[in-house]
C-alpha cells in the first residue's frame, strides 16, 4: 500500500498545511468538516501537492522533514515544480 505526503492550501488565509496519510482526498474531507483546531479555523482547504511513498515510514520522514524546514517558499517551490510538470 502507497502512502502520501499531501500539501494543502487554505481558501481563506492562503497558509499551507503539511500531513500524510494512505487517502490524500479523503484526508482532505476530513479538514474539510466543521471541527477546532487548526485546520478547522482556516477552512476551506484545496489540494495542492502530493508525493507517494512505499510506505509509513518514509511519508512521515517527509513530512516531518518538511514541517521542520518552516520555509513557506520551499512549500511553494515544491507545489510549482509540479504544476511546471
Amino acid at each position: 500500500m502507497a502512502y502520501f505526503l499531501y500539501i494543502l492550501q487554505s481558501l481563506k488565509d492562503s497558509s499551507y498545511y503539511i500531513g500524510s496519510t494512505e487517502n490524500p482526498e479523503e484526508r482532505l474531507e476530513k479538514h474539510n468538516r466543521p471541527h477546532k483546531g487548526y485546520t478547522g479555523k482556516k477552512q476551506p482547504w484545496v489540494l495542492v501537492y502530493t508525493e507517494v511513498f512505499p510506505n509509513k515510514t518514509d511519508a512521515l520522514k517527509r513530512e516531518l522533514y518538511l514541517k521542520r524546514m518552516k520555509s513557506k517558499a520551499l512549500i511553494a517551490n515544491l507545489i510549482s515544480k509540479k504544476s511546471d510538470g
